[in-house]
């Protein structure tokens, strides 16, 4: 696990020495060692930089840049199959002086060039110079577990694991992109291929770029989850002559071989534990296989609500791990807090951030490599979204006189909504957000298509929040699946978080969190076989009885009791909304406060501080909308 980042320079204007300057930005992570590789061509300069973070082979033979023949390489991931693909080159003729994935990543480009990668299971993003062919090759693992930038203008094309590396370099332009700022508010967080700057883009998973001498980038996409879908259900057929127990059996065996697959390490590996589903299995099918207790980590709130510490405490002591808590307080918050934006690079307003950096500090004073539960959620349908959001797409959709319906909602104004609201208030749900509610009601009444229900369902910041923000809105997201009339809901849901959700936001999370600590974290329920697998399942394997999760339920069941398993899904909620009321309220008052939101000339002073005194005055205000223009506040005082 490393950071890597490099350019070419056509105007000639770059030397070694910045490359080292971007380069040593990202020492956390990658502390152990550094290598640079720069050269000038009669076209321009090429720079690779490499920071090291030793997991496999510690010795030097695995220092990068790694050179083979006409080709250079900087690698930040790991291979786990490295060692069988690594025989099958031998049987080529390849010879090898070390044990790293590296050198078998080069070789194996050399070997079979961009069907390479195919052959590959891990996670990676990695840059190849061909010193023949004049051209640079960027590649970024299936899912997008680890982050890869690029920036082209002027001549001048940066590459790097993190945005902060590109800041060292004198010709980026570090302007800010407004469309990437709605596309924040909207979701917390940037969808591929867009990042907060201008002509800066995120490498999109399951994609490798390549810029030659003249100039020229071409993408190309080598895998798309979107395959195993429509495979799926074109494969209907063949599942129902297969019971629960059948599938269940089968599905045990390619997960235990690809959780064992994360545990190649020549250094100490522990796991995050939460005590729900899918860290909970991972834990429960590894602990099986080894005799030595798994070394397990988890985080705890005082909040009840948000504390799912005593469950992963049970969970451990069934399965027998060596376990170690922490509980977080808003004194530790309040640490790590002024760390968001210098860890994300992008304003980022995932609050459980602050709870998986702390966790990731954790498990760092014990091991070195942690495995995680992300990706059950999205492949198993793990979110009770999934269910809600289809239920009430249901309704909508069989609204009687819904025309009639929509054009009554339409006529009616937030504002009158609300006043009609309190005066029912006591015979009705209670909504501290009803008007975000209202106009989310409204607007997909307008449109009742699948797509953008959902959409609208996920944002915080709606259209006309982001007008009166003063910002104009022109992209509402970055995917969109053309088909959707040929899946069931539920599967187009997952479908989508598998493509947005999870690699923008989950993985960003934890990417960023770990190796600010440095410590390598691994996905093992992201195995492509597992995701190849998971999405090929009929829903009834996934969602049934009212829940979700079914087929992973029925294997965890095999080795801890109901108790642990059959209880309400908790997520690894913050209580920020809490914390800002109290102890940290100082922080919105100093980010927030209407003098300096006007000085800054971005938003609509008048609308923030409309917010902010419905928050402290309990007026109804949705928190997440505040605390998404804190963290832009906080990340904007270190970037611009």
């Amino acid at each position: 696990m490393c950071g890597i980042a490099g350019f070419i320079d056509f105007n000639k204007k770059s030397d070694k020495e910045k490359l080292i300057v971007m380069t040593d930005t990202m020492v956390n992570r990658g502390p152990d060692d550094s290598g640079y590789f720069f050269a000038e061509n009669s076209f321009g300069q090429i720079g690779l930089g490499h920071r090291r973070l030793s997991i496999i082979d510690l010795s030097s033979a695995g220092h990068q840049p790694m050179n083979f023949q006409n080709l250079t390489i900087v690698f930040n991931g790991e291979i786990y199959n490295f060692v069988d693909i690594k025989k099958e080159l031998e049987k080529e003729g390849y010879d090898f002086f070390s044990n790293s994935d590296t050198e078998v990543i080069i070789k194996a480009y050399h070997k079979w060039g961009f069907a390479s990668v195919n052959k590959f299971r891990g996670m990676w993003s990695f840059a190849i110079w061909d010193n023949v062919k004049k051209e640079l090759i960027l590649c970024r693992d299936r899912v997008g577990v680890k982050p890869l930038y690029w920036y082209f203008k002027n001549n001048i094309f940066i590459f790097g694991s993190e945005l902060k590396a590109f800041k060292k370099h004198s010709m980026f332009e570090c302007k800010l992109n407004y469309e990437s700022l709605s596309l924040y508010l909207q979701y917390g967080y940037i969808t591929s291929p867009y990042s907060i700057f201008e002509n800066t883009y995120k490498l999109e998973p399951g994609h490798c770029l390549k810029i030659d001498k003249n100039k020229n980038i071409k993408k190309e996409k080598y895998w798309d989850i979107e395959t195993f879908f429509v495979k799926g259900e074109n494969e209907k057929r063949e599942w129902l002559n297969k019971s629960d127990e059948d599938v269940s059996e089968e599905l045990e065996y390619i997960l235990t071989e690809s959780f064992k697959l994360r545990m190649v390490s020549d250094v100490p590996v522990g796991m995050f534990l939460s005590g729900g589903i899918d860290s909970s299995l991972v834990a429960a099918l590894l602990q099986k296989e080894y005799t030595r207790p798994l070394k397990t980590f988890s985080i705890g709130f005082n909040e009840k609500e948000y504390n799912e510490a005593q469950w992963a405490k049970k969970v451990a002591d069934r399965i027998g791990t060596e376990h170690t808590e922490l509980y977080c307080t808003p004194k530790e918050a309040l640490e790590v807090i002024p760390k968001i934006p210098l860890l994300y690079d992008e304003p980022f307003g995932d609050s459980s951030a602050i709870p998986t950096y702390i966790v990731s500090e954790l498990a760092r004073r014990h091991v070195k490599v942690s495995l995680s539960g992300d990706g059950g959620d999205e492949q198993f349908c793990g979110y009770t979204r999934y269910w809600a959001v289809g239920e009430k797409i249901k309704k909508i959709r069989n609204i009687p006189f819904s025309n009639v319906f929509n054009t009554f909602l339409n006529a009616l104004t937030p504002e009158t909504a609300f006043k009609m609201y309190n005066v029912f208030k006591p015979v009705l749900p209670k909504y501290s957000n009803f008007k975000d509610k209202y106009i989310k009601l409204r607007n997909v009444m307008r449109h009742k298509d699948l797509f953008y229900m959902y959409d609208v369902s996920n944002k915080y910041f709606l259209d006309e929040d982001i007008s009166s923000l003063g910002l104009h809105n022109k992209q509402t997201q970055a995917f969109k699946f053309d088909e959707t009339e040929k899946f069931h809901d539920m599967s187009f849901m997952m479908h989508y978080d598998l493509k947005t959700y999870l690699p923008d936001d989950i993985l960003v999370k934890v990417d960023r969190a770990t190796m600010g600590v440095s410590l390598e974290g691994r996905e093992p329920l992201l195995d492509n076989k597992i995701l190849e697998f998971s999405s090929k399942l009929p829903l009834h394997f996934k969602y049934r009885n009212n829940s979700g999760k079914y087929i992973l339920r029925k294997i965890l069941r095999k080795y801890i009791p109901d108790v642990l398993i059959e209880r309400p899904k908790q997520g690894f909620g913050v209580p920020v909304y809490e914390w800002f009321k109290g102890d940290l309220k100082h922080l919105y008052y100093e980010y927030l406060s209407k003098d300096k939101i006007k000085k800054d000339g971005i938003f609509n002073a008048d609308y923030v501080n409309d917010n902010l005194d419905s928050y402290f005055n309990n007026k109804g205000v949705n928190h997440n909308k505040l605390w998404l223009l804190f963290v832009f506040q906080m990340w904007k005082s270190e970037y611009l």
